[in-house]
């Protein structure tokens, strides 16, 4: 029988999930994670580790979780599509879960023209959705991708991610749907600052029923400053930063601006977690994880449920 990861037992008892991230180093420095791992021990039922987020070289996603594993966090290694083939990919998951990394993240990843080395050759022998499925074939069928059978299947509580945010808006559900009949177990989102605009796709995620299906963890995260935001709304593609919020951090003295931060990220917490369908946060303070206990807790999210 399958052993359950943390994060999937605080999701069927019932309890509204909290997951955090780690962005690992761009080099082979273990304090860096040991440090924003004190942050986030206690805040949070699982920690995600980015694998080269933004095609940028840093630690390898699966080391820097062991490195907080250690540190006595759950982890959800992420795992890409744009630097492996199906042989690779499949001997990283055969690694990670007999490391005791429980949870994965399948996503396509960042396009290199847009890292540090623009020259490299993409991979992307899969897609997100063909890895969900293969991850899901390995440790439901004992099956490798080719058919060959397994005497152990990797132990492993699928995620997958999904933007409500991106164009063309109508086409998002669908790409969920694809996703949870590939077998994702949850979805991270895109960070969330149009709520209004995440309600109409929640609408249309409990109209094909797929609330039912799979848990879906609402993501949020803390904007540090009006450049910050302003970045967010004009750079970053699919995520919308509505000009309320940026009027809001205006509104404020200097100085305030990265507390007003955390109570924008806390009132959207409250939001969307009255909105039917969604089981959780998934809360991306990366470079600011000394705020996550602030915000867990301000929005009444602490403690953290012990569940056996």
């Amino acid at each position: 029988m399958k052993s359950k990861s943390n994060l999937e037992k605080v999701l069927e008892s019932g309890h509204f999930a909290v997951t955090g991230e780690l962005g690992p180093p761009a080099c082979v420095d273990p304090e860096v994670i040991r440090r924003k791992a004190k942050y986030l021990k206690g805040n949070v039922d699982a920690v995600n580790v980015t694998d080269g987020q933004t095609a940028v070289v840093r630690m390898a996603s699966w080391a820097a979780c062991l490195l907080a594993k250690a540190e006595g966090l759950e982890m959800t290694v992420q795992m890409t599509c744009r630097d492996r083939n199906r042989i690779a990919l499949q001997m990283d998951i055969l690694g990670v879960a007999a490391l005791g990394i429980n949870n994965i993240l399948c996503l396509t990843g960042d396009h290199q023209m847009f890292g540090n080395h623009p020259m490299a050759k993409g991979v992307y022998d899969l897609d997100s959705i063909q890895l969900i499925k293969m991850v899901k074939d390995m440790r439901d069928e004992r099956k490798f991708q080719c058919g060959d059978e397994m005497e152990v299947e990797p132990r492993l509580f699928i995620g997958a991610a999904a933007n409500p945010f991106a164009d063309p808006f109508e086409f998002r559900v669908f790409r969920l749907a694809n996703k949870v009949a590939a077998g994702a177990d949850f979805i991270q989102t895109q960070i969330i600052f149009n709520v209004d605009k995440f309600a109409r796709w929640m609408d249309a995620v409990r109209e094909k029923g797929l609330h039912e299906k799979v848990q879906i963890l609402a993501g949020v995260a803390p904007i540090k400053s009006v450049g910050a935001a302003r970045y967010m709304q004009n750079k970053v593609p699919g995520m919308e930063v509505p000009e309320t919020i940026i009027e809001r951090l205006k509104g404020v003295p200097k100085e305030e601006v990265s507390k007003e931060g955390i109570k924008i990220c806390v009132d959207i917490i409250r939001q969307v977690r009255e909105i039917k369908g969604v089981a959780g946060i998934h809360l991306m303070a990366i470079g600011w994880e000394e705020a996550v206990h602030e915000i867990v807790e301000s929005a009444g999210l602490l403690p953290r449920p012990q569940v056996s």
